[in-house]
């Protein structure tokens, strides 16, 4: 009987998109993914070491396990991703009964590490300093039959003093066009119709070979994909970002009205404590002229509270520029600190109740700008890519969800009977901080809603579970 696996992710997309190549690789070994509820004979944590919470989650659920483990000596845990790079021994430490500990650069190698682990009876450890395999040239067990992941780069050049990631991952590494494009061309011909370009700072991409145009002329080169109908990136740096990025969203028909682009604090004296190389009268004219060449774009940010030597008035320019900036949804965040980071170590740590407070400050300001920005699609219809979940199952007219052009969340009820990965044109009438509400109209069937049925007939059900948040640059 073929042993069952979960795997549990934490962090931002790359993460994910590792986690979607960790179950094609145990599925590739002979394993089989859990049913829902039941106990999988292989646990798979992927975390992220970008905040103090996902530590503290991991060695959480590792103690959760201790006890059905010790019941069950076979059952076999692994912990891979940027907390197992960067603890390496010490979760063995913490934790001794878990068998495989494996890094960023070598996720190609868990099935080797499972297999050793079980027949040595002894935890296996093995975290390599390069890359091993670029993510997207493992194979996939994907989250969507419609929607995928593809990685450009991998890495980071840029040296933020509260990011301990590019010590994790390394110097930015980029894969070749021809490369990416084929791989967007296969995702194409199994009913995939739109994508996502991912990259720790996608917006270098091409760094690696000395092209600063690589990345628009990539946009450009995914307009001529036939079949694909989204395309999305994700996250640039301001630093990067540069014109012929925005000309290349404005006139490539598939690429969507949305751009994500990471604020992280308002004030230009923590930005430059934060070494971010851009100050808030570039991030504010990148907007302008982002929303000049697509008016109908909306923007989302990141944004960190509470950084060593945040004052009231630092914290103040950030609520003002959100103000200003009108952004769509902001990812707000409280600083943590992070042991090997510049920031760790540095004076005027803010304490913990007045980050608290200030997060609370900048969520609810935030969550204002939203509503108003989100109003302003009442009336308007736009266009959803039904997603896979279907809410409610105990009705027909079950609320399904989907995505904007523009990435706002939308709710509407399933009169229509439509399937995820189609997409349906909807009346907007209603809208809170955090979504839109509409009537369903018109319904165009897609190859991505033919892909999602086609899977659904042999797709079990797992427990696998993908965290989908941002990456924050």
């Amino acid at each position: 009987m073929n042993r069952t696996y979960t795997v549990q992710t934490y962090g931002c997309q790359m993460n994910v998109h590792d986690s979607e190549r960790i179950a094609g690789l145990l599925d590739a070994a002979g394993y089989i993914p859990a049913l829902i509820g039941e106990q999988a004979d292989i646990v798979v944590f992927n975390t992220c070491a970008v905040r103090e919470n996902a530590d503290n989650k991991l060695y959480g659920n590792l103690s959760f396990l201790a006890p059905i483990k010790k019941l069950n000596p076979k059952m076999q845990i692994a912990v891979g991703g940027c907390l197992a790079q960067k603890d390496q021994a010490m979760i063995i430490e913490k934790a001794p009964y878990v068998d495989v500990v494996f890094g960023t650069h070598n996720v190609g190698s868990l099935p080797v590490l499972l297999e050793r682990a079980r027949i040595e009876e002894e935890s296996q450890i093995e975290i390599l300093e390069a890359l091993e395999h670029f993510p997207s040239t493992l194979p996939a067990r994907r989250l969507s039959a419609f929607s995928s992941w593809v990685s450009v780069s991998v890495g980071c050049n840029n040296t933020c003093t509260f990011c301990i990631v590019p010590t994790l991952r390394g110097i930015e590494k980029d894969r070749s066009s021809k490369e990416i494009l084929a791989e967007i061309r296969a995702l194409v011909d199994q009913g995939v119709i739109e994508i996502t370009l991912l990259g720790q700072n996608v917006n270098a991409y091409g760094v690696d070979f000395g092209d600063s145009a690589a990345f628009a002329t990539l946009l450009r080169e995914c307009g001529r994909v036939e079949g694909l109908e989204r395309v999305r990136f994700m996250s640039p740096h301001p630093r990067d970002f540069t014109d012929d990025v925005i000309d290349a969203m404005a006139q490539t028909h598939n690429v969507m009205p949305h751009l994500h682009m990471p604020l992280q604090s308002g004030s230009n004296p923590i930005l430059q404590a934060m070494r971010r190389s851009y100050r808030t009268d570039r991030y504010l004219g990148i907007l302008e002229r982002v929303r000049k060449a697509i008016p109908h774009a909306s923007i989302t940010t990141d944004i960190i509270v509470g950084f060593p030597g945040e004052t009231e008035v630092d914290f103040q320019a950030t609520l003002d520029l959100c103000t200003h900036a009108r952004f769509a949804a902001a990812y707000t965040y409280q600083y943590s600190i992070r042991p090997g980071t510049p920031a760790a170590t540095m004076p005027n740590q803010i304490a913990s109740h007045i980050v608290g407070e200030r997060y609370t400050r900048l969520h609810n300001h935030q969550q204002l700008i939203s509503l108003s920005v989100n109003e302003e699609a009442v009336g308007k219809s736009v266009k959803v890519l039904v997603g896979e979940y279907e809410g409610r199952r105990d009705s027909v007219k079950a609320r399904l969800t989907g995505r904007s052009e523009d990435f706002r969340l939308v709710h509407f009820d399933n009169t229509t009977l439509v399937r995820p990965g189609d997409e349906v044109e909807v009346l907007i009438t209603d809208a809170s901080a955090h979504y839109l509400i509409g009537t369903p109209g018109t319904v165009r069937a897609t190859r991505g809603g033919d892909a999602h049925e086609a899977r659904n007939k042999e797709a079990v059900k797992s427990s696998t579970m993908l965290g989908m948040p941002t990456i924050s640059r």
